[in-house]
């Protein structure tokens, strides 16, 4: 009797385990399993350069939310980039996503830069204006060959 009592607890204890170490691995890959709290949002860039899915996207450098997925426009061969952000946090239409850099050579992220208007972005709306990622390789090419302006 006391053996199946031990067996029972032990049992539990790894059952236990297990789904921490699930749960933990679904936080850490930044997933979300069940509903969202999120509004999608969607924006065309000519360049990305180095922008990954999961990369934060932020206001203010405060974190609204990530880089859902980034796709290819095949009508006007740009960039498609899909946006989670957060319920609580309002985009107005006129809102400018640039593509940014943590440091000198840092990961990119999305920075946002707020608008005036009164009109806030609902699901599966674009964000129309954008700025692309600065490709330092290019530019350093440039300057090397004395073709920057």
């Amino acid at each position: 009797m006391r053996s199946v009592k031990l067996e029972i607890s032990v049992g539990l204890f790894v059952l236990g385990g297990l789904l921490a170490m699930g749960w933990l691995s679904v936080r850490l890959a930044r997933m979300e399993m069940i509903g969202s709290n999120n509004v999608p949002l969607y924006a065309t860039f000519s360049s990305i350069d180095g922008l990954k899915p999961g990369a934060p996207v932020e206001i203010a450098g405060v974190q609204i939310g990530r880089v859902d997925s980034i796709s290819l426009d095949k009508k006007e061969f740009q960039a498609l980039v899909r946006l989670k952000i957060y319920t609580d946090v309002p985009v107005q239409e006129d809102a400018i996503a640039s593509i940014r850099t943590k440091g000198l050579i840092g990961e990119r992220y999305i920075s946002i830069s707020p608008g005036g208007s009164e009109i806030i972005l609902k699901n599966d709306d674009f964000i129309v204006e954008t700025e692309s990622a600065i490709n330092f390789e290019e530019l350093i090419s440039q300057f090397i060959n004395g073709s920057v302006q």
